[in-house]
């Protein structure tokens, strides 16, 4: 569990969607965030003349996945220039230090931890999947260690999530344990997180889709691309699921199990056959008699 921590947010156009500034309460690192359409305005301040790590990111245009390319640089504005060539990406956040201690080696060991964290979560695609790393002695790595952590804590205030653990789930999995979607003689297993549901490896979804689907072909486009990323995969007379995957929400994941529209609060249900819409009521319910305790 991370520690508690006052984030300071700046507009530096007084427009949430432009140029920002982030700091951390008694923390010297400071990040500076915004879209590519304002990079001249970004690029001027003189945070971008220091060393730090980087982040663009944006939407493969193959694939329709977000992606992300992780960078350091000892020039930070002379680095990203150098990307305008690249042009999958839309955002760009970068942190510096505002006392300035942040060398050569030390970036390059903050790029390397980035990168192979970024690969674990599979949260994103990697632009750039290698990186020089870089060895430093025993007080420096826990330095920028601590560091790191403040990176890990300031990105989703951001708005970028590549670092976040999928598998982190809400309080109420942990009382209801693993639910279920049946259909069919098919069964998939998962539990919703803090951003959607995941749906388990081995969890199964029909190989046939539904007719409404040519109406509401959202099921059918999402089932497609997971196919095509090996997500997905045929087994017999259904499609079983390769490895865990975060759905933005439970009717996404029942409706790509479903082959079609489906709500899933009602289709997501526990061992005893409670839906997961009855468990959160019982969990809103249950919070509103603690605090009325209290």
């Amino acid at each position: 569990m991370q520690e508690t921590a006052t984030v300071k947010i700046f507009l530096v156009e007084g427009d949430p969607d432009s140029v920002r500034t982030a700091e951390i309460s008694n923390w010297t690192g400071k990040a500076v965030a915004g879209p590519r359409s304002q990079l001249e305005l970004i690029l001027q301040r003189n945070e971008a003349t220091k060393p730090g790590i980087y982040f663009l990111t944006g939407i493969n245009p193959k694939t329709g996945k977000q992606r992300v390319y992780i960078g350091e640089a000892e020039v930070i504005r002379s680095r990203i220039k150098s990307h305008l060539d690249r042009d999958f990406w839309k955002t760009v956040i970068f942190f510096v230090s505002k006392d300035e201690n942040l060398t050569k080696a030390h970036i390059r060991y903050l790029e390397g931890k980035l990168i192979e964290m970024t690969k674990v979560t599979d949260r994103f695609e990697l632009e750039n999947t290698n990186s020089s790393g870089s060895r430093l002695p025993e007080s420096d790595s826990a330095d920028m260690d601590v560091f790191l952590a403040k990176v890990e804590q300031l990105l989703p205030v951001l708005g970028q999530d590549f670092l976040k653990p999928i598998t982190k789930v809400t309080a109420l999995p942990k009382k209801s344990g693993i639910l279920s979607c049946l259909i069919k003689k098919v069964k998939a297993s998962g539990r919703p997180t803090e951003n959607g549901f995941l749906v388990l490896k081995a969890s199964e979804a029909v190989l046939t889709e539904r007719p409404s689907v040519k109406k509401y072909p959202y099921p059918s486009t999402l089932r497609s691309q997971l196919i095509s990323e090996g997500i997905l995969i045929q087994e017999s007379d259904k499609l079983v699921f390769t490895k865990d995957y975060e759905f933005s929400s439970p009717s996404a994941a029942a409706s790509v199990i479903h082959g079609g529209h489906a709500n899933g609060l009602r289709e997501w249900k526990d061992a005893n056959g409670v839906s997961l819409k009855e468990l959160e009521q019982k969990d809103m319910t249950s919070q509103a008699m603690d605090i009325d305790e209290e």
